[in-house]
């Protein structure tokens, strides 16, 4: 405990670097994402813009990035990618941008389920209005998919905040890093079990929000 004690100023700089990995890799992830996920939606074979040689290319894209482990993604893109983009490739921000990046390829599958999973009859309805492809999607569409994308998306900012554990290896910091450095290897249980509960708070609260703007939205 005393050792806990010492260590207050780094677990709270290490919680706000959690809270800044995951915020940062939402943002950037969930706009990606959602780019992707609508594009695989609308030109998908029926879908309100068809187009296969797209689909086809956004598929194998998001197939082929999507199974590799975190683990070894994120030492693959810190140093050629996130350095060619943002200029560094260690620390918070290189942390941030391979975890945006490796949730896109996720938040693009959720984004087209629930899509997809529209009903056809309201879409036809649509069309049989008048509405153009981009009115439907994002009048009719989007708007019906939306409690659910939420939903998704919540499970997602989970999934973020446990992938900021592994941004230690790039020097990303954050509570899993802090938990690894002074619980684990310097064999303080209390520390490593602080730093625990506190990623184990911030995913109930995410969760919580989660499930209570989805309901609140599904039940308009």
């Amino acid at each position: 405990m005393d050792r806990l004690n010492e260590l207050w100023p780094q677990f709270w700089v290490a919680a706000l670097e959690t809270l800044y990995m995951t915020s940062i890799a939402l943002v950037f992830g969930g706009i990606l994402g959602l780019v992707w996920g609508v594009v695989l939606y609308v030109t998908r074979s029926g879908g309100i813009l068809p187009n296969r040689p797209a689909n086809i290319v956004m598929n194998t894209v998001i197939n082929f990035f999507r199974p590799i482990p975190f683990v070894i993604f994120i030492a693959a893109v810190s140093q050629p990618l996130a350095r060619a983009v943002i200029g560094v490739g260690i620390g918070t921000n290189a942390g941030a941008f391979a975890i945006g990046l490796a949730a896109s390829f996720a938040i693009a599958r959720i984004v087209e389920q629930h899509l997809v999973s529209v009903s056809p009859g309201v879409i036809e309805a649509a069309r049989a209005m008048g509405a153009g492809p981009w009115r439907i999607l994002f009048t009719v569409a989007i708007p019906e998919a939306l409690g659910p994308l939420i939903l998704g998306y919540t499970f997602i900012i989970v999934a973020l905040i446990d992938m900021t554990a592994m941004a230690g290896l790039i020097g990303g910091g954050g509570l899993g890093a802090f938990a690894q450095i002074y619980g684990f290897r310097q064999f303080e249980p209390v520390v490593m079990w602080a730093a625990i509960v506190l990623i184990v708070v911030f995913v109930h609260l995410v969760q919580l929000l989660g499930n209570r703007l989805a309901r609140k939205i599904m039940r308009r």
